[in-house]
């Protein structure tokens, strides 16, 4: 095993990551938290 944050470990989850932050999260304006979240666990 290598270092924490390596992203040769991490591909599956940096990945998944990337995709999460470009599809929901840079595409939205939230006005609550709530919103946020409730984006990210529809999208999950």
């Amino acid at each position: 095993m290598s270092r924490k944050a390596n992203c040769y470990d991490n591909a599956f989850i940096e990945s998944f990551w990337s995709s999460l932050k470009y599809e929901v999260v840079y595409h939205q304006r939230f006005a609550t938290f709530a919103d946020a979240r409730t984006a990210i666990f529809d999208y999950i």
